[in-house]
């Protein structure tokens, strides 16, 4: 069991939009973070992404249930993230499964997080849900 992983996804879980500051415990100055929907390079940047993040969602959570260390400074987090966003879904809470790939020294100095775009955002939007939630219909 990593204690490493353990101990990041204790870190995270508390983060909020007042303490983004401590984003530098956790992450090294030269942080490569990617997600299905963005990219970002370098400390101030993910700053600025998670404060757009905090700013736009009225309640963001991460629960971790899976902690894989397959590698020295490798391993992988497995989450269910909830939140809720005023224009989505009525302003209901949207749950959403994950993992995030971790490499790391003493910080973490590469994030990559995998799910499902679709589920988080796409199939919550107005008309865009219907046409999606359609071609699943299609498609299964």
């Amino acid at each position: 069991m990593s204690e490493f992983l353990r101990r990041f996804a204790r870190q995270f879980s508390a983060l909020n939009k007042d303490n983004l500051q401590s984003l530098g415990e956790l992450y090294s100055d030269d942080i490569h973070f990617t997600d299905p929907l963005h990219e970002v390079q370098g400390l101030a940047q993910l700053r600025d992404y998670f404060g757009e993040l905090y700013a736009n969602v009225s309640e963001l959570r991460f629960d971790f249930h899976g902690f894989d260390q397959i590698g020295d400074c490798e391993g992988y987090l497995r989450w269910v993230m909830s939140y809720r966003h005023p224009r989505l879904a009525g302003g209901r809470l949207i749950r959403v499964s994950g993992c995030s790939h971790l490499l790391w020294h003493d910080k973490v100095y590469r994030h990559r997080d995998y799910f499902d775009a679709g589920a988080l955002l796409y199939e919550h939007l107005p008309v865009l849900g219907r046409v999606i939630a359609w071609l699943k219909r299609r498609m299964g």
